[in-house]
C-alpha cells in the first residue's frame, strides 16, 4: 500500500519485495473501512451490469493507499492496469497514444492527476464522458478535426492536491474518496501482514512500538519494519519486540510521536529561531533549506493534525505542545497574563 507503479521490465529484487506488500484485493486493505465500502458497491454493481466501473478519484496524503487501490479495482475487475503520471504526460498526443491502445474495460492509473497540463487534461473529457478521442490532422486551413471511438475504460485518478484538480475534470469522476491518515490499530495490522509476507519474527508490543511511529501513514510503516529488522538481524538476535524496535527507531531519528528529523527542523526553527511565528511559509522553507512544497506537503500535514502547528492568514505559528516537544520555553509574549486580586 505504499510504492510507487512499477514498470514490468527491469525491476529490481527489492522493487519486487516492494510490490509483494501491497494488498492485491480489497479483502485484504487494511484501514479505510467507509471508502472500502463504497467502492465495493461501486464495483460490485459495475461486475453486475457487465460494464467497467464508473472513472475514480482517490485524494489524500502521499502513500495512503492510492496506488494500491487503483490496483485492487483492476484485479476485482478483472482487467488490466495501465498506469502513467500526469508530469509524464507532456503533450496531448502522449495521452491520445494511450488511450488509443487501451482495451475494453482496461483500468487506466493516472498519478498526481492535478499535475497535468491543460491542453493534455481537455482531451480526457471527452474520453471520459463519452469514450471518443477527438483528433485534428493537418494545420491551417485544411486542419480537419476527426472523432475517433475508444472502448470503454475506467480511468482511476490519484492526487494528494485536490483543490488543484480543475472542477470539469473532477466532475467527470463517478465516485470519489478521500483516505484519511490510519490509527494506530489499523497500522499494527498492516505491519503484521508486512512482518508475516517479510518473515520477520515480530510480537504484538514491536508492531505497536512501529504502528506510533509511522505517521498514520502505510508506506512510512512499511519503511520502518524494513529498518527495524535491519536493526534486528544485525545487532539483536532477529526478533522484534518493543526495546528492539525503540532502540532502532531511535537510531533512525523517528521519534515517540513519529517525527523525523526534518518535522524536528521545522519546529525548531519556528519555536527557537521566529518566535513560535507567524511566520510566512517560504521562510519557514528557508530557514531548513528545504523547498516550500516539501514543507506544505511531506511536513505540515501531520504537524497539524499532532496539534504542534497552526496555518493562519498571517503565517504558520507553533503550539504550546510545539514548544514543549522540543524542549523550549514559551516566550514571555505566549505566557498567560497574571491575574491579580485587590486585598
Amino acid at each position: 500500500m505504499n510504492n510507487e507503479v512499477l514498470s514490468p521490465v527491469s525491476v529490481t529484487e527489492d522493487a519486487e519485495l516492494e510490490t509483494s506488500l501491497r494488498p492485491r484485493r480489497l479483502s485484504e486493505f487494511v484501514g479505510q473501512s467507509r471508502v472500502k465500502e463504497q467502492l465495493e458497491l461501486v464495483l460490485e454493481g459495475a461486475r453486475g451490469r457487465g460494464k467497467p466501473a464508473d472513472h475514480l478519484l482517490f485524494s489524500g496524503p502521499p502513500g495512503l493507499g492510492k496506488t494500491s487501490l487503483a490496483g485492487i479495482v483492476a484485479a476485482e475487475m478483472e482487467a488490466d492496469l495501465r498506469a502513467t503520471s500526469g508530469p509524464a504526460l507532456e503533450r496531448a498526443g502522449d495521452l491520445a497514444a494511450i488511450l488509443s491502445n487501451l482495451e475494453a474495460g482496461d483500468v487506466l492509473f493516472v498519478d498526481e492527476i492535478h499535475r497535468l497540463p491543460r491542453a493534455v487534461e481537455e482531451i480526457l473529457y471527452p474520453a471520459m464522458e463519452d469514450f471518443t478521442l477527438d483528433i485534428v490532422v493537418g494545420k491551417g486551413p485544411g486542419a480537419k478535426a476527426l472523432r475517433l471511438p475508444l472502448p470503454e475504460f475506467t480511468l482511476v485518478g490519484a492526487t494528494t492536491r485536490t483543490g488543484l484538480v480543475t472542477s470539469p475534470l473532477r466532475d467527470r469522476f463517478g465516485f470519489a474518496a478521500r483516505l484519511e491518515f490510519y490509527s494506530v490499530r489499523e497500522l499494527g495490522g498492516i505491519i503484521r501482514r508486512s512482518a508475516g509476507i517479510l518473515a520477520i519474527e515480530m510480537d504484538e508490543a514491536g508492531a505497536d512500538e512501529v504502528a506510533c511511529r509511522s505517521r498514520g501513514t502505510p508506506r512510512i510503516a512499511n519503511r520502518l519494519l524494513k529498518r527495524v529488522r535491519d536493526y534486528a538481524e544485525v545487532r539483536a538476535d532477529g526478533v522484534v519486540n518493543a526495546q528492539v524496535a525503540r532502540a532502532a527507531l531511535d537510531l533512525f531519528e523517528v521519534d515517540a510521536r513519529g517525527l523525523d528529523k526534518l518535522d524536528r527542523w521545522v519546529l525548531l526553527a519556528l519555536c527557537r529561531d521566529f518566535g513560535g511565528g507567524p511566520v510566512g511559509l517560504s521562510t519557514l522553507a528557508v530557514a531548513v533549506g528545504e523547498e516550500p512544497d516539501t514543507v506544505e506537503d511531506v511536513v505540515e500535514p501531520f504537524l497539524i493534525q499532532q496539534g504542534l502547528l497552526a496555518r493562519t492568514p498571517r503565517g504558520r505559528i507553533a503550539t504550546d505542545g510545539a514548544f514543549a516537544h522540543v524542549g523550549i520555553p514559551l516566550p514571555q509574549s505566549r505566557l498567560p497574563t497574571p491575574v491579580l486580586f485587590d486585598a
